[in-house]
């Protein structure tokens, strides 16, 4: 009884969980704006292994977990071994849900659940920007999970409990600048993907670990907090973290290490000192703007 019941609920959790069919999204995107979104989604930064030499987004460098290696695929336009014969709805169904296009959930080390903010618009232009990129005919390396976490219809359980689509909305009461900050941090940017606390699973502490820090990064990397409080404790302005996101540089003269130096150099570097302005504003809950400033 035990067991047929545990059936039960098992298979509600996976039917509440289940994907949404593929979108219809037909317009044409702006592969310029696209190109724009997957620096700041670091689409960039995870999927090409800089280091190792590879080439744009044909798979990135592994990511040691304590439930295995996890390897980014190869997401180029190469219809074998990338993205090359996925639908635009298939694709807008693996950013905001994590499914790929045969069914399969994706696991959680690709934050997907941050990208479920993202709009139409945003889909067809980041879709416009990939259809630019340069086939790479070639498989990235498969990725090697422990046992059980290399069972993927565990994931619908996982999901069911853990995963919180980003919150992005706009706050009416807030400025444009603050809430294209949230829209950018709470959202594409996945800045709590390492700066939220973790449990064993993997699920992120939320409410409570949100932007704590977090120790549990792959590789043994750490990720400080970057809660307002913890910031201005360590005499973040909202100039001086506006001016780290484009050039590394701390307040105390050192730099960023690790995976955020990468996120710099491949992301956010790149985006425009508005938006830098804006994450900092609202990492910083800076609106009206910082009185240290």
């Amino acid at each position: 009884m035990v067991a047929a019941l545990a059936t039960t609920l098992g298979a509600g959790v996976v039917l509440k969980t289940a994907p949404t069919p593929p979108p219809d999204i037909a317009k044409a995107g702006k592969p310029q704006r696209g190109a724009y979104l997957a620096r700041a989604g670091g689409c960039i930064a995870c999927h090409t292994d800089t280091k190792g030499g590879g080439k744009p987004l044909a798979g990135g460098a592994p990511l040691d977990t304590p439930f295995g290696r996890f390897v980014p695929p190869n997401i180029t336009p190469d219809p074998q071994h990338g993205i090359g014969n996925w639908s635009r709805g298939e694709f807008a169904r693996a950013l905001r849900q994590g499914v790929a296009p045969d069914g399969t959930p994706y696991y959680p080390a690709f934050p997907h659940a941050y990208y479920a903010g993202l709009g139409d618009t945003d889909i067809a232009d980041l879709w416009a920007a990939f259809q630019t990129v340069t086939p790479v005919d070639a498989p990235a390396p498969a990725s090697d999970i422990a046992f059980p976490f290399n069972q993927r219809w565990g994931l619908w359980l996982w999901r069911a409990v853990f995963r919180q689509p980003a919150r992005n909305a706009p706050a009416p009461d807030r400025s444009d600048t603050w809430n294209r900050g949230k829209w950018l941090v709470e959202g594409v940017a996945h800045c709590g993907a390492c700066h939220t606390a973790r449990n064993a699973l993997g699920g992120r502490s939320l409410p409570d670990g949100h932007f704590a820090g977090s120790d549990a990064l792959p590789g043994g990397d750490s990720a400080p907090a970057i809660t307002p409080g913890a910031l201005r404790e360590n005499d973040w302005t909202a100039s001086s973290l506006a001016a780290a996101l484009s050039t590394g540089l701390m307040p105390d003269g050192d730099v960023f290490g690790g995976a955020m130096a990468e996120v710099v150099n491949q992301g956010t570097t790149w985006l425009s000192p508005a938006d830098r302005r804006a994450m900092a504003a609202y990492l910083l809950n800076a609106d009206p703007p910082d009185p240290k400033d």
